[in-house]
């Protein structure tokens, strides 16, 4: 048997005094009975700690074993939080320190260890929607550790694995909140970052050591899911599978097209496959085929600029997910939807895309559009992920890269979602 180091359980005043190495001392308890295989142990400390404190097989208290996977962090600035933020409409990120709000009573605490970074953190670091609010801390694919609860939660206790998505509260009166269950629509919804909480602070987002919210608007994240794999899940995961569900673009047989295979693109492949529907990924570049049919198991490729392989798929889908930010010739997609088809616009270009009317006057094709989903749907799909072992195709990165993965992800050179090792990088 390989060589056991357990690890006694700690106590409140320990957690709060070591946040970080508690997360990663969480991530290492698959048993939840304090035992973990020692090179395992011994991994975890040379990438996350001190690299001159050795560990052996037997009992260790905990403290000993934080001390062990402790590391010095940055002094920049004050505050309980540290982040990277930007001041500007150029967009740089640098260091930043604020403090989140105290617990309440129905409040968690959440040590992130790791946060996605999503196509619009670029868009709204650089005011590209003209609403941005500085200083900003982006981030809304949250992953990590409950370290804190209010006295009042009752679904979350210390230790679970939790994420945050784009949203973090809402008006909690208006039929979407209460009747229909899509916060995503309610008028006074708040968003992870770049927003005001109702008591007036801003919102500061992921790429931060930790974030407090309301148990409401946390969410469970499943034990068999990698943690940073499944951080974009929570923005690119949601964004394709809810407008599967709400289009019935989810039924076995039926014939879906996605248009752009990037890090929205290739969770509604996965997402649909899953489902059992038959996928045909569009794209511009005949490079992205294998990626698509081998790795992905989509069951068609077509380059959209190619005019005959465009006409053998003409009238064959029963809906598309178009994932493309940019302005692009809808007409040429829209020719492959069978009579009543519908193509769901996830994508904001930065100009308005021109509709061919008559072909969707003529064959009664719909046009719609989705957000994320609202909480409940958020953690139905983060289920079904996990029942068919779903997550994203990742880069991990650490904090300090986070502006060259700016400016590569401006370049779409990213396969398909960077996401940022906070507990290993970004450290108070």
């Amino acid at each position: 048997m390989a060589p056991i180091v357990t690890v006694s359980a700690p106590n409140e005043k320990q957690i709060a005094t070591y946040p970080r190495e508690y997360a990663l001392f969480r991530q290492l308890d698959h048993t939840h009975k304090g035992k973990i295989p020692l090179q395992e142990a011994t991994e975890y400390v040379k990438k996350y700690g001190s690299s001159s404190v050795g560990l052996k097989a037997g009992d260790v208290p905990f403290e000993e074993l934080a001390k062990a996977l402790h590391k010095q962090g940055s002094k920049d600035g004050q505050g309980n939080t540290l982040a990277y933020a930007a001041r500007d409409s150029g967009g740089h990120l640098s260091p930043f320190a604020f403090d989140r709000r105290e617990l309440r009573d129905d409040d968690v605490r959440i040590q992130i260890t790791h946060c996605g970074i999503c196509h619009s953190d670029l868009h709204q670091i650089k005011n590209e929607w003209h609403g941005s609010n500085y200083p900003m801390v982006p981030g809304h694919e949250i992953i990590g550790i409950i370290t804190a609860v209010g006295p009042k939660v009752k679904n979350f206790k210390v230790g679970d694995r939790a994420g945050v998505g784009c949203l973090v509260d809402s008006c909690q009166e208006c039929e979407q909140c209460t009747k229909t269950k899509e916060e995503q629509f309610c008028a006074k919804a708040v968003q992870t970052y770049n927003m005001k909480n109702f008591d007036g602070t801003p919102t500061y987002g992921g790429y931060s050591t930790q974030y407090v919210l309301t148990e409401r608007f946390a969410l469970h994240i499943p034990e068999n899911l990698e943690m940073k794999s499944t951080a974009p899940l929570l923005c690119a995961g949601i964004t394709t599978y809810s407008p599967l569900m709400h289009y019935g673009l989810n039924k076995p047989g039926m014939k879906i097209g996605v248009i752009g295979l990037g890090g929205l693109g290739h969770m509604a492949v996965k997402i649909a496959k899953a489902m059992g529907v038959e996928v045909t990924v569009f794209s511009t570049s005949e490079k992205k085929r294998a990626e698509a049919l081998k790795t992905l198991k989509a069951d068609h490729f077509v380059v959209s600029k190619d005019e005959e392989q465009m006409k053998k798929v003409a009238d064959t889908l029963d809906g598309m997910i178009d994932t493309v930010s940019a302005k692009h010739p809808l007409a040429n997609y829209l020719s492959t939807l069978k009579v009543g088809g519908v193509v769901v616009m996830l994508g904001v270009p930065d100009e308005p895309m021109d509709l061919p009317q008559g072909n969707i006057i003529m064959r009664r094709l719909r046009i719609g559009g989705s957000p994320i989903g609202g909480i409940k749907e958020t953690q139905e799909m983060l289920n079904f992920c996990s029942k068919h072992n779903i997550t994203c195709e990742v880069e991990e990165i650490g904090i300090d890269y986070v502006n060259k993965a700016m400016e590569r992800l401006l370049k779409n050179d990213v396969h398909y979602r960077f996401v940022i090792d906070v507990q290993g990088s970004l450290i108070q």
